[in-house]
């Protein structure tokens, strides 16, 4: 894909954020859609060597929408400055739904890449049902942290959001206590968006294979 054209639109989107421009330059966007939509196809069938349970999802059901959703919102500015997509083996991208684990990534208007996998701010009743997983299978946790190219790709789990104790129910001594009080499962990484198509889908295909052992173990859950 055009991966200038895409970081040049959406940086004058996010200064021209209004429906007039977006309808001038809708043909475009239609493009640059379109292109996005054959990537995020190109990334199912390969990801689904490694990870088969996400061969049949729907690539297009894996876009997010470029329209914001304005009902609960103080800033009205209709439209998000990313190119988005979840891929996710239940075929529900929105962490509200409970879909499980999901290999994520986004471009934004400042031409920044970001890949993330895992679970974002699951529902309360996936979000015990992960802590428990912790509780129940602590070697297997252990080998999820300690798996060397998922530790050198993203470090540790991200923390934003963390309670201050482990939540109720739970051991606040046990060897995993810290963990527990994560909100979200999830790794990511943000660098500056690779501008060459086929290098930016070759990094994002051996960035999700290096989280894989995350969305098995979350999947176990």
């Amino acid at each position: 894909m055009h991966v200038r054209d895409l970081t040049g639109f959406l940086s004058e989107l996010s200064e021209n954020n209004n429906r007039a421009w977006f309808v001038m330059n809708k043909p475009r966007y239609d493009i640059l859609r379109a292109e996005f939509l054959q990537l995020v196809i190109r990334l199912i069938a390969n990801i689904s060597r490694f990870d088969p349970a996400i061969a049949d999802i729907n690539p297009k059901k894996a876009l997010f929408r470029i329209n914001r959703d304005l009902r609960f919102a103080k800033d009205k500015a209709p439209y998000k400055t990313t190119f988005s997509a979840a891929l996710n083996a239940s075929g529900l991208k929105k962490p509200s739904q409970g879909g499980g684990p999901s290999y994520y990534f986004h471009i934004d208007a400042q031409g920044k890449l970001l890949i993330a996998a895992g679970e974002w701010m699951p529902p309360a009743d996936r979000l015990r049902a992960i802590r428990q997983h912790v509780v129940d299978d602590p070697n297997g946790f252990t080998k999820v942290l300690k798996n060397k190219k998922l530790a050198q790709t993203f470090g540790d789990l991200q923390a934003e959001g963390k309670l201050i104790r482990p939540p109720k129910g739970f051991d606040a001594d046990g060897p995993y206590a810290d963990y527990l009080k994560l909100k979200s499962f999830i790794v990511w990484i943000e660098i500056d968006v690779i501008k060459d198509g086929e290098a930016l889908e070759q990094k994002l295909l051996t960035t999700f294979k290096d989280a894989w052992p995350l969305i098995v173990w979350l999947r176990e859950a």
